[in-house]
C-alpha cells in the first residue's frame, strides 16, 4: 500500500507545482505525491513558467504537471495534506467532513518551523527571485516529510 501526499497552494501553478516535484524527488515511488489549489481557475494549466524555470535549474521536471482544484474526496484519497499558507488552510479545513479528515491538514512549514504558522509567500507576482527563495523554502520542508515519512 502506498502512501499518498497532496500539496495545496492558491491556484496549483506556482507553490504546490514545486513542493510536489519536490517532494516526489525525495521518496521513492512508493509514495504518490500530488497538488491542487483551492481555486480552480488555472484547472488544466501548466506550471508557472518560472516554477518550472526554477525547479529546471535545481534538476527537477515538473512540466508534465497540470493544474486541478482541491476537492472534499482528497480527504479520502490523501494519507496527509500540506498546505502553503494559513488562508489556504481556512479554506480546505473548511471542506473537511469530520475531525479526522482535518487531523490530515498541516501547514508545510510547520514541518521546520514547529506550530510557527508560517505562509509560505506567494511568488505569483514577483520575479524569478521570489520563486528561488520558495524553492529553498519547500526544499528544507520536503527533506523534514521525507524524512519522517520514511521511519
Amino acid at each position: 500500500m502506498s502512501v499518498k501526499i497532496l500539496m495545496v497552494c492558491l491556484g496549483n501553478i506556482c507553490r504546490s507545482p514545486l513542493a510536489e516535484g519536490i517532494l516526489r524527488s525525495k521518496l521513492s515511488e512508493k509514495f504518490i505525491v500530488d497538488s491542487a489549489g483551492t481555486g480552480g481557475w488555472h484547472a488544466g494549466e501548466l506550471p508557472d513558467k518560472r516554477s518550472i524555470a526554477i525547479a529546471r535549474l535545481k534538476g527537477l521536471d515538473i512540466s508534465n504537471q497540470r493544474a486541478r482544484q482541491f476537492k472534499v474526496s482528497d480527504f479520502t484519497t490523501f494519507d496527509h495534506i500540506f498546505v502553503m499558507d494559513n488562508t489556504n488552510y481556512k479554506e480546505v479545513i473548511a471542506l473537511a467532513p469530520n475531525e479526522a479528515t482535518k487531523s490530515k491538514v498541516k501547514l508545510i512549514l510547520n514541518e521546520i518551523f514547529p506550530n510557527d504558522n508560517n505562509d509560505v509567500p506567494d511568488p505569483y507576482y514577483g520575479g524569478i527571485d521570489g520563486f528561488e527563495n520558495v524553492y529553498n523554502m519547500l526544499d528544507q520542508a520536503c527533506d523534514e516529510i521525507a524524512r519522517k515519512l520514511k521511519k
